[in-house]
């Protein structure tokens, strides 16, 4: 989908262990910088888990997970929404701005851009039912918002927060938090920012890069080892939107000058195969 101005919209994941040096954030914002002056409409989000971690650890907080999900009681919460919106937020909008970019730094509750319900409790397999306290699940995004902001030609730069509609905070989840937005705005492209830059064979060998992953393919990697851990919900998540309005999905990384142009340029002109990251494909593709 493009916006009342014509412009391909580019929606870009990044977690907390991508913008947590400087440089990261300086290579980040430069690849930005180039879809955004080739006519792109860019989004952002991102979370920030690395960033809680040390700041609940300085608080005298353990963080809590149960199989891979983050537990979060109100001292937590208080710590979260320090650490994303008061250093990530602010810090990523800084480098952003030092590239000449107009980066609007917000977060899901801000005219509640991100409404969400609190999660019921869930039954795990090694833990029974588990109250996740003050972790919501996204229940609708804003997509005027964004286009109002869109259309004065700003970059959103949010936060992975969620409110209800009385106004009660919750932590979300970011991958799950991207994948609504990239839904509700019909992106023309959707990147998965992570540290590895892509899905690999072998993760030490550059050359098993794995150019593009379909459904049916998605599993057996699975089912091999190959994805795995956090990886897993990400890629079966993102797959969903190809049926859903979104129409290209790369995942990659901002360590390489250009990269989110090059990608740009695929979508777009349907130049030759992307040469990083991997795509997420339809069955039929």
């Amino acid at each position: 989908m493009t916006t009342a101005h014509n412009k391909p919209i580019a929606v870009i994941k990044v977690g907390g262990d991508m913008v947590a040096q400087a440089a990261q954030r300086k290579s980040l914002a430069r690849n930005v910088a180039g879809l955004f002056n080739a006519g792109w409409q860019c989004l952002i989000l991102h979370g920030g888990g690395p960033q809680v971690s040390a700041l609940q650890k300085a608080h005298g907080l353990r963080p809590h997970k149960v199989e891979g999900r983050r537990v979060t009681n109100k001292a937590d919460l208080q710590v979260i929404k320090q650490a994303l919106c008061g250093e990530v937020n602010v810090d990523l909008v800084s480098a952003l701005l030092a590239e000449g970019l107009p980066a609007f730094g917000c977060h899901g509750a801000s005219a509640t851009l991100i409404e969400a319900n609190k999660r019921p409790p869930m039954k795990l397999n090694t833990h029974g039912m588990v109250d996740f306290g003050e972790v919501g699940d996204v229940a609708s995004i804003n997509h005027q918002l964004l286009n109002a902001m869109f259309s004065i030609n700003v970059i959103p730069v949010i936060a992975s927060l969620g409110v209800s509609k009385n106004g009660r905070i919750f932590n979300i989840n970011a991958d799950t938090t991207v994948a609504a937005i990239a839904k509700s705005l019909k992106a023309d492209l959707l990147i998965l920012c992570t540290q590895v830059g892509g899905v690999f064979h072998d993760i030490s060998d550059p050359s098993s890069r794995i150019a593009t992953i379909n459904p049916r393919q998605a599993e057996q990697l699975i089912e091999q080892g190959i994805i795995r851990d956090g990886m897993i919900p990400k890629v079966q998540e993102a797959l969903t939107l190809l049926s859903q309005g979104v129409k290209e999905i790369i995942i990659t990384n901002a360590s390489k000058p250009n990269n989110f142009i090059t990608l740009g340029q695929f979508v777009t002109h349907g130049k030759a195969e992307a040469q990083h990251g991997t795509r997420l494909v339809p069955d039929n593709d």
